[in-house]
């Protein structure tokens, strides 16, 4: 299966390097067997910091599951280099935000929660704790140092499928 990349596209006003935070933030994903085609019903995350061994000693991922269905060991992992910011620049455009490593799993769903975090664009004040799963309207404040409104919304995910030559 290869690399997908999970890309955002968001409205940001007088914030900026929205991204996740730490390695225990949890990419909430809805996964597909690559071998049956069995999505799952459920949603599983998958963390930074979690690393599960494969057979064979062939190394390890972030997710290592056999299908329900087929019976299938199939694994995906996050690639720590490919996490990015999305920043004031990056407005209402799609953006490569992480990859992953597909082995039998394709991810087909992403579910946003907390564990965002942003910043303001002139003053630098840190918001955290930014829940992206409302898709319309998710971040609101005050930046007191500009005396604006600072605020995430009409956020959009999509999974592309890389390939070698792909420059996403």
């Amino acid at each position: 299966m290869g690399k997908i990349a999970l890309q955002l596209k968001a409205t940001l006003e007088n914030v900026t390097n929205l991204r996740p935070v730490g390695e225990d933030f949890r990419w909430y994903l809805k996964m597909k067997c690559g071998n049956c085609g069995e999505i799952s019903e459920k949603w599983q995350y998958i963390r930074l910091m979690d690393s599960v061994a494969l057979k064979g000693g062939r190394g390890s991922a972030s997710m290592v599951q056999k299908c329900k269905l087929c019976a299938r060991e199939n694994s995906i992992d996050i690639l720590s280099s490919t996490i990015k910011s999305y920043n004031a620049e990056d407005n209402e455009k799609f953006k490569t935000i992480v990859e992953f490593e597909c082995r039998g799993l394709e991810p087909v769903d992403f579910q946003p929660q907390a564990g965002f975090a942003a910043e303001g664009v002139e003053s630098g004040t840190v918001f955290s704790d930014i829940n992206l799963q409302e898709k319309a309207h998710v971040f609101s404040s005050y930046n007191c140092f500009l005396q604006e409104g600072t605020q995430v919304w009409e956020n959009d995910m999509i999974f592309l499928v890389r390939r070698p030559r792909d420059g996403v």
